[in-house]
């Protein structure tokens, strides 16, 4: 058994006793801590929270009064109503100046985006009046501006155009109307639900790659306009043609519930408008929010990510069933813009999505991410939108799924004139240890990627023992697992180290492990290994592991 004593500073110590060592100078190494068996319940609820309720968005209720509790309530759900008491005649005038800046933007580009849809003026016009005001009351970034945009109108246009031809310009308009109310509800539910992760999902490479392809095939298709009175027709001219692109202004427009007069149509337009809705309304979610985002970052505030989703899907839903008449009477002053102004406009708007700098630092820091981001714009540019999207989602997941189930694993070695243990590749001068094989993995084990944990270390401990007996050296006889960055483990990890542990007993190798967390050590106990390896043989450092159960030395 262990013997246990208290040193100097009150610190409680284990003595583990070796064979390796000989002599009355036996080290003192620290226990690794057991946490306290935690409920199922308590456990549950507990993931649960830190899943859904990590920003803890009910502790401003707590211990409030009833009264205080609804004002709250009040202010969570309109914002306004919290910084609206502090708006005075200054930020008023700065407002209105701002205003009225982004209006002479948006006035032309709304007009060049209802084109790129083929519908009247009036509908981006009003894109870019109604929502804002409903944001205004509901949204948390004081820095996004909300209209029609680039990237979601190309995605939109191209899949409504999928279903039903533009120049059908009644139904055009009601699955438009349809997929802006599902899109929306898509927004709202992400939003109360606390499932913004979801959106996460999109890589950043996968959006820098889609809005470059779609800036091309927007500028490509805007160029037929600018070069339509040169005879001579240029391959790049040529290439536009092939690009047909009827895009709507934005993701909010008024809705239509005249679906059809037969149920069989109306039911049709419902499941082709929710889901171009889903799709759209996931795209805007994550574009929109990856600018807030970065304002709030510069300017050193907070934005709620799932308000702003609440905010973002009933400005769409109220927009989608609010009529567009009012803003038709300043449409006929922009009637007789010529379309060579408006395409320059176009492509002057969709130069800035190309980011040349964010595509060269994708490809320095990760290959798999510039693959990803390479996959949305040649699958945007060459195949369709849609398609392009899908491309990039399925590069995503494609990493993700070789993270997770071919972790990075490493042999350390011992920093000269330190006890610390480090990756051996990225510090050459690092030194094995004699007689022991000291592996790390770098993730989680789960079923997903215990057999191959358990194969890779095998397969280390085989080429170490090769290396030994070639160059006639100490054999391996204990094998230490780093386990630090291994936040978690499952049955089938548990499983794995079972098998891993029978079959270094055949080898006559021990296997010992260092520094388990929390989590780990906890179903290191629960399941029995921990017993089964023997409770001497799990430390809290790897340096405690090599004093321990290093060779001895030979006595002159």
């Amino acid at each position: 058994m262990s013997g246990r004593m208290t040193d100097e500073v009150g610190i409680d110590v284990t003595r583990s006793p070796s064979s390796h060592h000989h002599g009355e100078n036996l080290p003192y190494v620290h226990k690794v801590g057991v946490p306290p068996k935690q409920k199922l319940l308590k456990e549950v609820t507990s993931t649960l929270k830190e899943t859904f309720f990590h920003d803890e968005p009910l502790r401003p209720f707590k211990d409030q009064p009833k009264s205080r509790k609804l004002v709250l309530g009040l202010q969570a759900l309109f914002p306004i109503l919290e910084w609206g008491r502090d708006y005075n005649l200054s930020k008023f005038k700065g407002d209105l100046v701002a205003g009225l800046t982004i209006a002479s933007l948006a006035i032309p580009q709304d007009i060049a985006y209802a084109k790129l849809a083929n519908l009247d003026p009036q509908y981006a016009f009003y894109s870019s009046f109604v929502p804002p005001l409903v944001y205004a009351f509901m949204g948390t970034s004081r820095d996004v501006a909300i209209g029609p945009v680039a990237v979601v109108s190309l995605l939109l246009g191209n899949l409504l155009q999928n279903e039903i031809d533009p120049s059908n310009k009644v139904e055009y308009r009601r699955l438009a109307f349809t997929a802006t109310f599902f899109a929306g509800i898509t927004q709202v539910t992400l939003g109360v639900l606390r499932l913004g992760f979801l959106i996460d999902f999109l890589s950043h490479a996968a959006i820098v790659g889609f809005m470059a392809g779609a800036a091309i095939t927007i500028g490509l298709q805007q160029l037929k306009v600018e070069l339509a009175n040169n005879t001579h027709r240029s391959f790049i001219l040529g290439l536009s043609s092939d690009y047909q692109i009827h895009c709507k202004g934005s993701c909010s427009l008024p809705f239509t519930p005249r679906l059809g007069n037969k149920q069989s149509s109306a039911l049709r337009y419902l499941l082709k408008g929710f889901r171009i809705g889903v799709v759209a309304g996931m795209i805007a979610l994550t574009e929109s929010i990856a600018i807030g985002r970065t304002f709030a970052a510069k300017k050193d505030y907070e934005l709620d990510g799932n308000k702003e989703m609440v905010a973002l899907g009933t400005m769409n839903i109220i927009g989608s069933m609010t009529s567009c008449y009012v803003a038709t009477v300043i449409t006929p002053l922009f009637k007789y813009t010529p379309n060579a102004v408006i395409s320059a406009i176009i492509i002057s708007a969709v130069i800035g999505l190309i980011d040349i700098q964010a595509v060269i630092l994708i490809w320095k820091i990760d290959k798999l991410d510039f693959i990803a981001c390479m996959g949305a714009f040649f699958g945007v540019v060459f195949v369709s939108v849609e398609k392009g999207l899908l491309i990039a989602v399925a590069i995503s997941f494609a990493k993700i799924l070789m993270q997770v189930t071919r972790p990075r694993t490493a042999l350390l070695g011992k920093l000269p004139m330190t006890s610390v243990y480090r990756n051996i590749q990225q510090y050459p001068d690092a030194t094995k240890v004699r007689g022991i094989l000291i592996v790390r993995v770098d993730s989680a084990i789960y079923f997903s990627n215990s057999n191959y944990v358990k194969e890779r270390i095998l397969r280390w401990l085989t080429d170490e023992e090769e290396q030994v007996k070639a160059n006639k050296q100490t054999r391996i006889q204990s094998l230490v697992v780093e386990m630090s960055p291994i936040i978690d483990i499952d049955t089938s990890g548990i499983h794995a180290l079972e098998e891993l542990y029978r079959t270094l007993q055949k080898r006559e190798i021990l296997l010992v492990l260092a520094n388990p967390g929390r989590a780990v050590i906890d179903k290191l106990y629960a399941s029995g290994f921990a017993n089964l390896i023997g409770e001497d043989k799990i430390f809290l450092t790897v340096a405690d592991a090599v004093l321990m159960y290093a060779p001895k030395t030979e006595e002159p």
